[in-house]
């Protein structure tokens, strides 16, 4: 099936900006280049070290939209959600499946997260590194869904799962990915210790995608993926979810009960300056709430009580 790609370039502080619209307006999925690399293949996708910036100046964006979005539409939908971002500059172009994939695989490079998290994708060598017996490699082809480890939001719980297993915690644990997108999160949970993992998404692609990868990596049998409406109503030490800010404050009630006493979780998929409405919202439940930043996009995890 064919999809309506857009492309604009942007200045690295507008990025959050630009992606926030292309999602609010439905993106399927978003992907950020390095816009002045002369070739190409130079163009690594974003993907900051923790704590760190990325040394890019200008960011290359390009987004997929069902085939038949109308692109007038959707431009005057853009600049309605953020009138002081410049559309002008957006171009239109229909890809194919295997255009989108093969250029995403093209360019994604095996990328590392804390300790001994690993994600490869299928056509890339496993590094020296990612080799060792105690890595926890996930090789992954997400496809159409979001969640690559390129994106600093996935990039962020990546980092507090590999914290949890250096710590002992995820070490027979079963873990609630809400949002599974590709269904990263929960491969790499199952990767690094736990037990079973349940992926939850509202977009069937999503559910597709996290069942193929779980079957690549050979954890088919310790996963299932649900839509929301039919996941089991049952608590989980670890839960970590990784979408908007708006669906994490409308679904905190939902969240919170996924939590056992004492369990874990981990939120993401927010921006600088979100955070302290989720704070207020999530004290209830949780206790030492903290945020851990990177760039523009943060992450909250705490402890139920």
């Amino acid at each position: 099936m064919p999809f309506l790609e857009l492309s604009v370039r942007c200045r690295l502080a507008e990025q959050p900006r630009y992606e926030h619209a292309l999602e609010d307006v439905g993106a399927l999925a978003v992907t950020l280049l390095d816009a002045d690399a002369s070739t190409p293949d130079e163009r690594a996708i974003l993907e900051p070290g923790v704590g760190q910036t990325p040394l890019w100046d200008e960011i290359a964006l390009s987004a997929l939209f069902a085939h038949d979005a109308d692109a007038l539409m959707l431009l005057a939908a853009l600049e309605s959600f953020d009138p002081g971002l410049d559309w002008t500059r957006a171009s239109f172009r229909a890809v194919g499946d295997q255009d989108w994939e093969r250029a995403w695989m093209d360019q994604y490079a095996p990328l590392s997260f804390g300790t001994r998290t690993w994600i490869v994708p299928w056509n890339r060598e496993l590094p020296p590194a990612a080799a060792a017996a105690d890595a926890a490699v996930v090789r992954l082809d997400p496809g159409l869904a979001f969640g690559s480890g390129t994106h600093p939001t996935t990039a962020l719980c990546l980092e507090w799962l590999d914290g949890l297993a250096a710590a002992g915690t995820l070490r027979g644990a079963d873990v609630l990915d809400f949002g599974c997108g590709s269904g990263i999160l929960a491969l790499a949970a199952l990767k690094l210790g736990a037990a079973t993992a349940t992926g939850v998404d509202n977009d069937p692609q999503a559910l597709l995608a996290t069942r193929d990868n779980a079957e690549r990596n050979g954890v088919a049998d310790r996963l299932q993926v649900h839509a929301p409406g039919d996941a089991p109503e049952r608590t989980y030490p670890v839960v970590v979810a990784n979408i908007l800010a708006s669906a994490l404050d409308a679904l905190a009630e939902v969240l919170a009960a996924r939590v056992a006493p004492g369990g874990r979780i981990a939120l993401s998929g927010i921006l600088d300056g979100q955070e302290a409405a989720l704070l207020q919202r999530y004290a209830p439940w949780f206790d030492a709430l903290r945020v851990e930043k990177l760039g523009d996009w943060l992450r909250i995890d705490g402890i139920r009580h």
